[in-house]
C-alpha cells in the first residue's frame, strides 16, 4: 500500500525529532509540519484498511468517524489519543504562541510518535502479507 509506505517513510524522519535542537523556531515549525503529515497519513492508511475490511465507515470523509471505526475494529488504536491528536492538528492555524507549539511537540515526542511506531508495527503483523496488494 503506497499510503503505508508513505506512513512508514515519514514517520522514519519523524521518529529523529528528538535529536534535533528543539529550541530552535524552525526545528519546532519543522516537527510540527511532520506531525501533521504523518497523522494524515496515519487516519487515511486505516481509512483504507477499513475499506479492505469491508467497513461501510470506510466511505466516510471525516477523520473523526474513521478514527472511531478503527478504534472498534483495531486494538492498537488508542481512541482518546487519537482524537486528542485530531484535536491538535485542527487547532494548529490558531497557535500563535512559542510556548504552546513547545508543549505540542512534547507531546508529539513523548505520545504521538510512540502511536504511531505501534500502528506501524500492527499493521506490519496484521497485514505483512496483504501490504503489497492493497
Amino acid at each position: 500500500m503506497k499510503k503505508f509506505d508513505h506512513y512508514c517513510a515519514n514517520l522514519q524522519v519523524l521518529s529523529q525529532a528528538d535529536r534535533q535542537d528543539l529550541e530552535n523556531e524552525f526545528i519546532i515549525g519543522g516537527i510540527i509540519d511532520k506531525f501533521v503529515i504523518q497523522f494524515e497519513l496515519g487516519w487515511k492508511v486505516l481509512k483504507e484498511l477499513l475499506r479492505y475490511e469491508g467497513r461501510g465507515e470506510a466511505n466516510s470523509g471525516s477523520p473523526r468517524e474513521i478514527l472511531k471505526t478503527a478504534f472498534v475494529v483495531y486494538d492498537f488504536i488508542d481512541e482518546d489519543l487519537w482524537l486528542t491528536m485530531l484535536a491538535d492538528r485542527n487547532s494548529l492555524s490558531h497557535m500563535y504562541d512559542g510556548a504552546a507549539a513547545r508543549r505540542l511537540v512534547q507531546d508529539i515526542l513523548e505520545r504521538y510518535i510512540p502511536a504511531f511506531c505501534e500502528m506501524r508495527g500492527a499493521i506490519q503483523d496484521r497485514y505483512a502479507e496483504q501490504l503489497p496488494e492493497l
